[in-house]
């Protein structure tokens, strides 16, 4: 009989020598789930806060769109008070955009802004024209989570972060929700926090994903599934607003989201029970874009746990020697040595080219504010709808992986362009205009650039650009410019003839970029052109001239914005001298010098600038003047009303933006003036001098998606007065 024991015996003991060793955890496990929202969502952080204050351990986090941003930070080793530091610093506006930081971009992209067309463009593939799967591509917004998350580019199962996690998306072509549990962590957040609409979807293993809010906008049922015992649960749902409170598109948007996951959200709150804690924030009008209310968010986040009558029944000291504690303070370095960079590119140039954007050096701790800049850099080029980067962990070696994805919508653009100026006494004056531009017409990179304008100045301009290297520094740039405008000749301060001016020619550049600040160019050009009176005496002879340039064109621009700029400089010098051994009439000299430089304290910004030209013979005036006049070129006088041979001017232009914070989808207003000091003159028979005049202008100034427009009125010492209306850009 004592056999059956004996061998039970030996069955069993082994059993209880492991139960021994590890004694079943009595442990309640808490899984936090975090709801989308928008800016709302910055009162999760708030929560964060209390929770560790409070040491509740939380050993699963489920987090939808910005849910899964704060609850996937924290996930990956961040602290609460590190969150809140991120968030308080963060500049939304450029987050929450694709344009890269302009001093980021590439020059030959900058020389774009400084024509009258509008920011938007039209794209072609194929030659036909192609439509975005969203307003902005989430190119800004996926570089920050690239960045704050490098360190977590070895872990590709999520149970493997210091707090297991899992962020929820949705496949538009079903409407299913998608749970991220494994992969690359930053892109599963940004595909968690794709609104329909505002972001391009995500692709991911063949899928179309969007916001996670629009199937599961509080993943109650993910974390259970997380063997997690109890639940916190943050809903910052927007309250539905009525009619008369919905103004604009984020309103619009605000309202529609809300509308999508009240149903979903309902159903998950539905399975809560007594051991759950919910929390809903107090966070009254902070609607989904209201960035610049981050503080109250987070506080309204910390009161919420702070004010529930259950915090006690959740307060542990959290035991951080087992996995599935807060182990926030745990967590690996995020600055790994680079062994190797590596190009998967999927654009129109070489990966040469990509190669030769990035900086960061071999055997070096990776860089993450030049990657971030380089990054910016090839995104600008506008050869990709993508740009990103990955660490690959092999062994002791540590590779770089640059991700471009080719843009899908073709790299052709369109712009259009409508420059108004009005100075409401029958001086309106206005151009339209186009320009079509073929990018990558070979790995090089080479582009072709036509542009039109038709008005008061008509111009078509065509020229092809060709890099000489992979890295874009040496260039041959051949063109073909026909042109007509106005050149009124003043004597005595009085209009005495306004002639039609037309001049056409081609030529070529040989020229080098200097890094993304500027460019130097050596051209050879020759122009056939005449004068033909319009107003004034018509016994005066139509004017006739052959031209043949060298010239030398230095050109910088660090300027943060063009229309409004808060930072940065600008500055161009360029001489040219008409040689009569090249085909000219005859020898002249022009040197023309301008400079700017910005700055700016909280919502003032200031601009100082400069600028000098010079004709160095008796050249006549129809064929080489400089034409000013207009606001912040001598006020006063309408747009291009002062054509002089010789001038110098100096400024000083102010700007306060008066709703400062604005959003990538809401229009900045900017009230300012100028106070303007110089003196254009001739020399020769034609003597105009109006000697040194002082000029000023008080301006409201609009950056809208056409452009920047001006409302201002100009005076001089002259005694003249102008009214402006300015759509397009002026200083």
């Amino acid at each position: 009989m004592f056999r059956p024991v004996i061998l039970l015996l030996l069955v069993l003991l082994p059993a209880l020598a492991v139960a021994q060793n590890n004694p079943p955890s009595t442990e309640i496990r808490t899984g936090l789930v975090l709801s989308g929202g928008g800016a709302r969502g910055l009162a999760h952080i708030g929560v964060l806060k209390q929770i560790e204050e409070q040491n509740i351990p939380i050993h699963a986090i489920a987090g939808t769109s910005m849910g899964a941003v704060i609850g996937g930070l924290y996930a990956a080793g961040y602290s609460a008070d590190e969150l809140e530091q991120i968030a308080l610093e963060m500049d939304w506006p450029a987050a929450l955009s694709d344009s890269p930081l302009r001093e980021d971009i590439p020059y030959r992209r900058k020389q774009d802004d400084r024509d009258f067309l509008v920011k938007q463009r039209l794209t072609f593939k194929g030659g036909k024209l192609s439509f975005p799967l969203g307003l902005l591509q989430g190119q800004n917004l996926g570089l920050v989570l690239e960045s704050l998350l490098v360190h977590t580019n070895d872990i590709d199962d999520f149970d493997r972060l210091p707090i297991p996690f899992r962020a929820v998306a949705t496949d538009i072509a079903t409407g299913d929700a998608v749970v991220f549990k494994s992969g690359h962590l930053p892109q599963a957040i940004r595909a968690s926090i794709g609104l329909p609409g505002f972001f391009a979807p995500v692709m991911v293993d063949g899928r179309m994903l969007v916001d996670g809010v629009l199937s599961k906008n509080l993943p109650v049922d993910v974390a259970r599934e997380m063997g997690v015992d109890r639940v916190i649960v943050v809903d910052i749902a927007t309250p539905l607003k009525p009619a008369e409170d919905m103004h604009t598109i984020l309103d619009i948007m605000d309202q529609t989201t809300t509308l999508l996951t009240r149903n979903n959200t309902q159903e998950q709150l539905a399975t809560l029970t007594e051991q759950d804690l919910l929390l809903q924030p107090e966070l009254g009008s902070i609607a989904f874009s209201s960035f610049a209310e981050a503080d109250e968010a987070i506080d309204a986040g910390a009161q919420s746990l702070l004010q529930s009558p259950h915090l006690q029944a959740f307060a542990h000291p959290a035991n951080v020697q087992q996995p599935g504690g807060n182990l926030a303070s745990n967590r690996p370095h995020r600055q790994p040595i680079i062994h190797e960079i590596r190009v998967v590119n999927s654009g129109k140039v070489a990966d040469e080219v990509v190669r030769s954007m990035v900086r960061q050096q071999l055997g070096e701790p990776l860089n993450t504010d030049h990657l971030a800049k380089d990054m910016g850099t090839i995104y600008g080029t506008d050869y990709f709808s993508q740009v990103n980067y990955e660490i690959l962990h092999e062994g002791d070696r540590n590779t770089l992986l640059i991700r471009t994805s080719g843009r899908e919508t073709g790299t052709d653009y369109l712009r259009l362009g409508l420059n108004l100026v009005d100075d409401f006494e029958g001086g309106s004056q206005f151009t339209m205009g186009a320009s079509f531009r073929v990018n990558g017409v070979n790995p090089l990179g080479a582009e072709w650039l036509t542009r039109l304008q038709l008005g008061e100045h008509q111009q078509l301009y065509s020229e092809f650009y060709q890099p000489l290297d992979y890295g874009s520094r040496y260039f041959i740039a051949p063109f073909i410019d026909a042109e007509a405008r106005n050149v009124e000749v003043i004597l005595d301060n009085d209009p005495v003839a306004d002639y039609r001016q037309q001049r056409y020619g081609a030529g070529i550049n040989f020229g080098r970029q200097i890094a993304n600040n500027g460019e130097v160019r050596f051209g050879l050009s020759r122009y056939w052109g005449e004068s033909e009176i319009r107003v004034g005496d018509p016994e005066q002879p139509t004017l006739e001239f052959d031209e043949a340039f060298y010239s030398l064109q230095v050109d910088r621009d660090t300027l943060d914005n063009v229309n409004f700029p808060r930072s940065g400089d600008a500055a161009r010098i360029l001489w040219r001298q008409s040689e009569p051994d090249l085909g000219a009439d005859e020898r002249y000299q022009q040197l023309e010098v301008r400079a700017n430089k910005a700055f700016a304290s909280g919502p003032h910004s200031l601009q100082l600038g400069a600028s000098l030209g010079r004709t160095d013979s008796d050249v006549d005036v129809a064929q080489s003047s400089f034409l000013l006049g207009g606001i912040g070129k001598f006020s006063g006088f309408r747009q291009n009303g002062l054509a002089g041979q010789n001038y110098n001017l100096a400024r000083v232009v102010y700007y306060r933006q008066l709703n400062p914070g604005s959003t990538p989808l809401t229009m900045p207003f900017y009230l300012g003036g100028s106070l303007e000091y110089g003196r254009v003159y001739n020399k020769g028979e034609e003597a105009l001098d109006t000697g040194y005049m002082g000029a000023g202008s008080l301006l409201l100034g609009m950056d809208t998606f056409l452009g920047p427009l001006f409302f201002g009125i100009g005076a001089n010492q002259e005694g003249e007065r102008a009214l402006y209306m300015n759509l397009g850009q002026t200083f």
